[in-house]
């Protein structure tokens, strides 16, 4: 192998190529991969935050959707106790209703009892009257005594 100049100048000609690479064209590579890195790393980061707000999020949902379902349980209990009441209440209010309507009805068959027992007597009263005349009226005879009483007694 031969050293000569050749080999020397391409020795210098490969450093200036170097040297020439090194001050303008890896700076802006170097550049270009470092934000492309940056870039790289700032969407991984954001996809983690994005995966930890999803998780809050699903949570967050979870317990708002648990407050829902124990306020509609609530709310279907107090509607159910509401409903019992308005039961008790129309029960309550029926048999008082019923207490009055039958109370009314004894004392108007009461008061009906008392007319027609008022009436009876006035029949009464007036049929022994009618059934005195009659028999003062003619003589003490026994078949006319009994006829008169069975009389009486058919008016009755």
């Amino acid at each position: 192998m031969n050293i000569n100049l050749t080999l020397f100048g391409q020795a210098i000609s490969f450093a200036i190529f170097v040297a020439f690479c090194m001050k303008f064209v890896w700076p802006p590579l170097i550049n270009a991969i470092s934000e492309r890195q940056r870039r790289i790393a700032d969407g991984l980061n954001a996809a983690e935050r994005a995966k930890a707000e999803l998780a809050d999020a699903q949570a967050q949902v979870k317990v708002e959707i648990d407050a829902a379902k124990a306020q509609a349980a609530q709310l279907i209990e107090q509607a159910n106790r509401r409903a019992a009441q308005l039961v008790e209440e129309a029960r309550t209010q029926a048999t008082a209703e019923g207490e009055r309507i039958r109370k009314q009805a004894q004392e108007a068959v009461g008061v009906e009892v008392n007319q027609a027992r008022e009436a009876l007597r006035q029949q009464v009263a007036s049929l022994a009257i009618e059934g005195a005349e009659k028999i003062l009226a003619q003589r003490v005879d026994e078949q006319a005594h009994d006829a008169m009483l069975k009389q009486l007694a058919a008016k009755l």
